[in-house]
């Protein structure tokens, strides 16, 4: 049968792979089960087998590429240097497409159009906090126990930035700065925004936050929804419409934002070059002497690396100098950045090898000797503290200045 949409792989990108394998030993998945099949020339092997019609997605290839937990570690080795992402989403997009089921159509709804209703939002993290605060994580179902014990505690009342402006403090004259309010970022990791948009003010910024925006839809196109992936996109196409810089706290939100052209042609080529993560704004900066270097020593960070920070947008420095600024010794725990198994939705529906790699990170961090973690997505800060305890602390770098800045002068 072949492909049947036109977001399916491309032969150009399939052939771009010369079948080299330098890129199995950074694949999770094939380090797990050392199958070829679980590798990223594996998964390309099966696509173009359907691509040419000799094979065909069904079950089999839906658990195949299912089972990748689209960290894109595979990209950075490659010398072909094979879209994966790109490819990996296409064939996701075919598997909902000529494998329509009540869980998939489930699922949709909830990447695709739940996640972006704030009072579906605020609804579902009263529930969460219920849960939170009242079910020991030993009755909790192994899907959610590690989700619900590394969620931060949660507020009563969420506040929502969304819709607010902040003017500059001190220094003034960098420009506005519009923010990415995220679907679950504004609800659950509001110390985060905070940080963020102080942080910012104080590097010379007007922040807003601006109305009608929505979730990015880096989970609807991981979970094959091209649909709702787009008319995420479209919405905040229109509220990002006049912002010369868009923020993103969240590395898998910055990710994504910064592929809207696959999704939205030539406004989304727009947008995306106008998306920078928090710690490339703030590390530039410290650099050019907006924010101050902190001299009090803090002691040491472990650095986590999440794979759509350090993959998928190649950013590694900027986090490593923000919490050095801070006062901080930062401490490698993984020099390759291997996937910590968050990965979205991957702990729900693959929760055995979402575990396995959980507590191979968290194994990193014990090794390091530090019982502060540094990392910039909110899924990862959930899954190392649901493995690490609450002896660790896992926080955002821009928070740990912002931190760090409050107590050289908690005037500022």
């Amino acid at each position: 049968m072949g492909w049947v949409t036109a977001d399916a792989p491309t032969r150009s990108e399939l052939a771009a792979c010369i079948q080299c394998g330098l890129c199995l030993p950074h694949c999770p998945t094939f380090r797990l089960t050392g199958m070829e099949s679980a590798s990223p020339r594996g998964r390309l092997l099966m696509m173009s087998a359907v691509a040419e019609g000799y094979s065909e997605v069904n079950d089999v290839f839906d658990d195949l590429m299912g089972f990748c937990l689209q960290c894109r570690a595979c990209e950075v080795v490659c010398p072909s240097l094979v879209p994966f992402g790109r490819a990996m989403e296409g064939a996701r997009i075919e598997i909902a497409a000529q494998l329509a089921s009540p869980v998939r159509r489930f699922r949709r709804l909830i990447t695709g159009r739940w996640i972006g209703i704030p009072w579906v939002m605020r609804a579902v993290t009263r529930m969460a906090r219920l849960v939170q605060r009242s079910v020991p994580a030993r009755f909790l179902p192994p899907q959610v126990r590690t989700s619900i014990g590394g969620l931060r505690r949660l507020p009563k009342r969420p506040a929502s930035s969304v819709g607010s402006t902040f003017t500059p403090i001190g220094l003034s004259g960098a420009g506005v700065a519009a923010v990415l309010a995220g679907c679950v970022m504004d609800p659950w990791f509001g110390d985060v925004h905070t940080a963020t948009v102080e942080v910012l003010r104080r590097s010379g910024y007007r922040v807003v936050v601006p109305d009608g925006q929505t979730c990015c839809g880096a989970l609807a196109a991981h979970d094959g929804d091209a649909q709702g992936t787009r008319r995420l996109a479209k919405r905040n196409l229109s509220a990002f419409a006049s912002a010369d810089l868009i923020v993103t706290d969240a590395a898998g939100c910055g990710a994504h934002l910064k592929e809207y052209g696959n999704w939205v042609g030539d406004a989304g080529e727009i947008l995306a070059s106008k998306v920078k993560d928090v710690t490339e704004v703030v590390a530039e900066a410290i650099a050019d002497g907006r924010l101050p270097r902190l001299d009090v020593p803090r002691g040491k960070v472990a650095m986590q690396d999440p794979c759509h920070l350090r993959h998928a947008q190649r950013i590694v420095a900027e986090p490593r100098a923000v919490v050095a600024a801070a006062g901080y010794e930062p401490v490698e725990i993984d020099e390759v950045g291997m996937c910590c198994g968050a990965a979205g939705m991957y702990s729900m529906l693959h929760p055995k090898a979402s575990r396995e790699l959980g507590q191979k990170k968290a194994d990193q961090v014990r090794a390091s000797g530090s019982t502060l973690v540094a990392s910039a997505n909110p899924g990862c800060e959930m899954q190392l503290r649901g493995h690490l305890g609450g002896a660790y602390r896992v926080a955002h770098p821009v928070e740990l200045y912002w931190e760090a800045l409050q107590a050289a002068d908690p005037t500022r």
